[in-house]
């Protein structure tokens, strides 16, 4: 599998963004992002794609942000942008009502009113970039660990799918080590199941929501998972049978994606004063973080 160049990755525009004829339309953009992640990829329950909006209008600016809250959506209307390209779709299921945030707080359907009302198109790409060889690279890499195969493939990929185990190198880690890597890659505090002194010679890398892992990892004897979350439940009883699992929680694992979503609209032909990845790390804190 050839390794990921995070360094190039992570080379995005994060400044403010003006708004420009880039002569490439939204669907143009759509067309060329599925592309890199295919909608046939996704799982059957996601949306993929352009889910609001209008893919006959040229594109004068893309957002780029984990999440399509009101509040990056009124980020990229004053900043003249179109387009907010996220990893996680606006709504999953069928939406009760479009009625404004003031009627009914910021549910998905306030969201899509507040992009319909100011001409802001809604694409994300969810699991059909989850699977995808690059996104699965990407926490290898960052945690230097080295790639192996993919445990849970894509029918007809083995390149593809969710999970991507590793070895920590020659010699094998402590858990205790590992956490404290991951404090230092992410500057935030995992939730760590097992005892900290563990050697750890196969780990799962896998973002976001991980408990359908647990039982493939403990079938295929990995030492330990990092994920996003892991149910608690699920996650006590896999600890009690000798998996050891990372939580970095599910924003911090998947936050990188959006350099990986920025990269493609990029690649697309978007120059690059047209994009702009948000930072979104802020929404939520522990106590001990800010205490002074």
């Amino acid at each position: 599998m050839a390794e990921t160049d995070i360094n190039a990755l992570f080379k995005v525009p994060t400044g403010p963004i003006a708004a420009v004829k880039t002569g490439i339309s939204v669907g143009t953009l759509e067309q060329r992002l599925l592309q890199a992640f295919p909608r046939e990829d996704a799982c059957s329950w996601d949306r993929t794609g352009l889910l609001v909006g209008n893919p006959g209008q040229e594109v004068t600016g893309v957002v780029v942000a984990l999440d399509p809250t009101i509040s990056i959506l009124e980020k990229a209307h004053e900043l003249g942008a179109n387009v907010v390209l996220t990893h996680h779709p606006a709504f999953i299921a069928p939406v009760d009502n479009f009625m404004p945030e003031t009627v009914q707080g910021a549910k998905p359907g306030a969201i899509i009113n507040y992009a319909l009302s100011h001409g802001i198109n809604l694409m994300n790409f969810h699991t059909a970039c989850d699977v995808s060889r690059e996104a699965l690279a990407i926490l290898p890499a960052m945690l230097r660990l080295n790639t192996q195969y993919v445990l849970d493939p894509l029918p007809g990929h083995a390149d593809k799918g969710f999970g991507m185990v590793c070895s920590s190198g020659d010699d094998p880690v402590s858990l205790e080590h590992l956490a404290a890597r991951c404090v230092s890659v992410f500057g935030s505090v995992p939730r760590v199941w097992g005892n900290p002194k563990t050697l750890l010679k196969t780990v799962v890398t896998c973002g976001g929501s991980a408990t359908d892992m647990v039982g493939l990892c403990l079938e295929n004897s990995i030492d330990c998972l990092i994920c996003g979350e892991v149910k608690y439940h699920p996650a006590l009883e896999a600890h009690e049978s000798g998996l050891t699992i990372i939580e970095l929680g599910h924003d911090v694992s998947e936050r990188p994606l959006c350099a990986l979503l920025a990269t493609e609209a990029l690649n697309a032909g978007l120059p690059d004063s047209s994009v702009m990845v948000v930072d979104q790390s802020n929404n939520w804190y522990t106590p001990e973080s800010i205490r002074q």
